[in-house]
C-alpha cells in the first residue's frame, strides 16, 4: 500500500500520513459497517482522498492538478478496477527508487528499511550502530531529496542497474536479518524479504549476487524450527537437523551452483574438497553473498568442515573488510584450532558496541576456563541484547557460571 502511494504522489511524508489517516478511519468504520470486499483496495483510495484533501488544504492545487483528475463519483465496483491487481514488483519499485544513486548508500538502504519494511528509525539505528538521532537525519534528508530531485517511481533500466544492485541487495538481507533473531515460525520480515529476493532473481537470473543471496536468506530459513526450542535458543550444533527444512536447503544449494560454477559444484555433494576444485571461479568472481551462502551450506554437513569455513571467512573477510566477518571467523577458528587462537583474534577487534562481539568472547572466555573475565563479557552482551531468545540464553549462561555454595 505504501509502495503504491510514494509511486503514485512521489512524496514519503505524504504518502505514510496519508496510510495512517487510512487505516485510522478503516478501526472507525469497519467494526459497524463490515469489511469491504477489497479492503486493499478500499484503503488505497481512502489514503489518496486523504492525501489529495491534504493537498488541497496546503494550497499546492496548481503544482498538484494532475493528482486531482479522477473523478468525484464511482459507479459500483469501480474502486477495485483503480486499485487493480496487486503487482508483487511494486515493492521492488519502492526498493529501486529508494536506492537511487544519488542518494548516498547509507541513505539509500536506512530508507529502503523504513519505507518497505516498515522499520523504526531506532531499530535501523540498531542495524548502523548510530544513534537513533543520526539516523532520523539521514532519513529526512533522504526524503527531502527524492522529492526535490523527482527521482522516478520504478525498476530502473537495465543499463542502470549494476549501479544500484548493491544497495539493493543490503537492503534486502538487513531486513531479513532484522526477522531472523525472532523466535515465531512464520516471521513476516524474512518472509518478505526472502520474496523479494524472489522478484529480484526473477528479473536478473544471470547474476551470481542475487542467486548467492537469496540461496543465503533460504539455508538459513530452513533452519528456523530448529533455532528455538519455544523462547529458547538452540545453538547450531545442538539443532535437531531433522527439523530443519531440506527441501529449501535443496532449493538454496541449487541457487549457489548455478552463482558459483554449475560445472564445479553439481558434481559433488558440497563437501569441504570442492570448495577448493581448481575449477570454480576465481577468487574475484566470488561475491561476498555467495561466499556467505557457500558457508552455510557447509554448516548444514555432517561433520562441518571447520577448516574449509575458515578459509572462505579469511576471503570474506579480505574482500569486505568488514570486522565483523573477522569476528565470524574467530568463531570457526575456534573449531578448527581451538578457543585460544580465536580469542587472540576477538581481541583485536573494536566492537565494544557490538552484542555478539561480547557474546564470543565470552563463549571463548568460558572454553578457557575464564569464569570471572566470562562472567563480564555476557553480562555486557545481555545489555546489548535485544530478543527475547538472546536474553534467555545470556541469562542461562550467567547461571551456569555463578560460583558453587559448598
Amino acid at each position: 500500500m505504501l509502495a503504491c502511494l510514494i509511486g503514485y504522489f512521489g512524496d514519503f511524508d505524504l504518502a505514510e500520513e496519508a496510510a495512517a489517516e487510512a487505516f485510522a478511519v478503516a478501526a472507525q468504520r469497519w467494526p459497524d459497517t463490515g469489511m469491504p470486499d477489497n479492503p486493499g483496495a478500499w484503503l488505497i483510495t481512502t489514503a489518496r482522498h486523504r492525501a489529495i484533501d491534504r493537498l488541497r488544504r496546503d494550497r499546492v492545487l496548481a503544482a498538484k492538478l494532475p493528482l486531482l483528475a479522477e473523478p468525484e463519483s464511482r459507479e459500483p465496483g469501480e474502486e477495485d478496477a483503480m486499485a487493480g491487481p496487486p503487482i508483487p514488483d511494486e515493492r521492488l519499485e519502492l526498493v529501486f527508487m529508494c536506492c537511487h544513486p544519488a542518494l548516498a548508500i547509507e541513505a539509500q538502504v536506512a530508507l529502503t528499511l523504513r519505507a518497505v519494511a516498515g522499520l523504526t528509525t531506532e531499530e535501523i539505528a540498531r542495524a548502523f550502530l548510530v544513534p537513533a538521532e543520526t539516523m532520523k537525519r539521514r532519513l529526512t534528508r533522504a526524503k527531502s531529496k527524492i522529492k526535490v530531485a523527482g527521482i522516478p517511481f520504478g525498476v530502473p533500466a537495465a543499463s542502470q542497474l549494476p549501479e544500484r544492485l548493491a544497495a539493493v541487495l543490503a537492503v534486502v538481507y538487513l531486513i531479513f536479518n532484522e526477522g531472523y533473531g525472532q523466535a515465531n515460525a512464520e516471521n513476516a520480515l524474512a518472509a518478505e524479504a526472502i520474496s523479494l529476493g524472489r522478484v529480484v532473481a526473477a528479473l536478473l537470473p544471470a547474476e551470481p549476487e542475487v542467486l548467492g543471496l537469496l540461496a543465503l536468506m533460504l539455508l538459513h530459513e530452513a533452519r528456523r524450527e530448529a533455532r528455538f526450542d519455544g523462547q529458547d535458543l538452540v545453538l547450531l550444533p545442538d539443532q535437531d537437523q531433522s527439523r530443519w527444512d531440506w527441501r529449501q536447503i535443496t532449493e538454496a544449494r541449487d541457487l549457489l551452483a548455478r552463482a558459483w560454477s554449475a560445472r564445479a559444484w553439481s558434481a559433488r555433494a558440497w563437501s569441504g574438497s570442492a570448495l577448493l576444485d581448481p575449477a570454480l571461479p576465481a577468487p574475484a568472481a566470488r561475491g561476498p553473498y555467495a561466499l556467505q551462502a557457500a558457508i552455510a551450506s557447509l554448516q548444514a554437513e555432517t561433520p562441518v568442515d571447520w577448516p574449509q569455513i575458515t578459509a572462505l571467512y579469511g576471503e570474506l573477510a579480505d574482500r569486505t573488510g568488514s570486522a565483523v566477518v573477522r569476528l565470524n571467523r574467530a568463531v570457526a577458528i575456534a573449531e578448527a584450532d581451538g578457543p585460544a587462537a580465536a580469542l587472540a583474534i576477538v581481541d583485536a577487534l573494536d566492537l565494544p558496541g557490538y552484542q555478539y562481539w561480547h557474546s564470543t568472547r565470552a563463549e571463548l572466555l568460558r572454553r578457557l576456563g575464564r569464569t570471572d573475565e566470562a562472567r563480564a563479557a555476557y553480562r555486557e552482551a545481555l545489555a546489548l541484547a535485544r530478543t527475547v531468545p538472546e536474553r534467555r540464553f545470556l541469562e542461562r549462561r550467567l547461571r551456569e557460571l555463578q560460583p558453587q555454595i559448598a
